[in-house]
């Protein structure tokens, strides 16, 4: 039994994909917690158990790990919340869970950065890797997918490289750090909770299958897309002032600021670069495949209002 969390998001769904595609019929079966079933896929919902309701939920989680050999683990972002609230706080229920029902093995979506200067002071991937402590304190066997930032961050900002060429991040222009597809840190998952011969704790880098600046993206999306598109480096306050303006909690705010600092003073450089098992799509890949149609589907949509 293998019971998955956020099945309907951007790692989950291409997750759920796979595991149902791998797992021939007896050999595994598969759980999901969800809060809306209707977002399932139809052609998904009669391979799975579903549980409906939240993972951060006590009562949910202990019914849902219930049997459970293994357990996929996301904790769904929250800006409403401090971050030590949106992780750990949000993981309690999950880790008493895990122990209460002998859960043997857990994956979890986490981040790069343990053992850097950088760790401690990291906002947001400082609060990422408290969690991967907590699961690792309830006993099970765990490894924690350590990523860089993901390709599809980009997404939000079709809008602005469809009309202005241009899409904005905080560190320098030339700062080379790993990036990486969700779909294949969907696949990475996918091999551990299949082949469950891993014991113990550690961290399993998801890297992509290279290091790229802001300058280099530019230069991939330009000819990838046929048009010029630019790199706007935005000051760290202006980021702070425009999330606050959001309404957005101030300490997530905070650690969302910390976060990309570290960013821009290497916090995603400190792990060796090896050859990465299973699948690394490359960026040039990821916009054939994802950004150019999202731009296209984008521009069609203005073009008929």
């Amino acid at each position: 039994m293998i019971v998955i969390t956020g099945p309907t998001g951007n790692i989950g769904r291409h997750l759920l994909s796979l595991l149902i595609e791998a797992v021939p019929a007896g050999r595994e079966e598969l759980r999901v917690i969800v809060r809306d079933p209707a977002r399932l896929p139809g052609g998904v919902r009669g391979r799975v158990e579903v549980v409906v309701g939240s993972h951060g939920d006590a009562a949910t989680v202990e019914h849902a790990f219930a049997g459970a050999d293994a357990v996929f683990w996301l904790v769904p972002p929250d800006a409403s919340v401090p971050p030590d609230d949106a992780y750990s706080g949000f993981t309690h229920p999950a880790a008493r869970a895990f122990a209460a029902q002998g859960v043997g093995h857990v994956v979890g979506v986490s981040a790069l950065g343990r053992g850097t200067p950088q760790a401690t002071r990291a906002g947001l991937v400082t609060a990422s890797l408290a969690m991967d402590d907590l699961i690792a304190g309830s006993g099970v066997a765990y490894r924690a997918l350590a990523c860089p930032s993901f390709f599809e961050n980009l997404l939000e900002e079709v809008d602005a490289i469809r009309d202005d060429g241009v899409f904005t991040d905080t560190v320098a222009p030339d700062r080379r750090a790993p990036m990486v597809a969700v779909a294949d840190i969907a696949a990475a998952a996918a091999g551990l909770l299949l082949d469950r011969s891993w014991s113990g704790v550690g961290d399993v880098p998801v890297l992509g299958p290279q290091d790229l600046s802001p300058d280099d993206l530019a230069r991939i999306m330009t000819e990838e897309l046929g048009r010029p598109v630019r790199y706007r480096r935005q000051p760290l306050d202006e980021l702070r002032s425009t999330m606050l303006g959001y309404g957005l909690n101030e300490a997530f705010v905070e650690a969302m600021v910390d976060m990309k600092r570290a960013k821009d003073e290497g916090l995603d450089s400190g792990v060796a670069r090896s050859p990465q098992a299973g699948p690394a799509t490359t960026f040039a890949q990821w916009c054939d495949r994802t950004l150019r149609p999202a731009v296209r589907t984008t521009q069609g949509a203005v073009g008929a209002r």
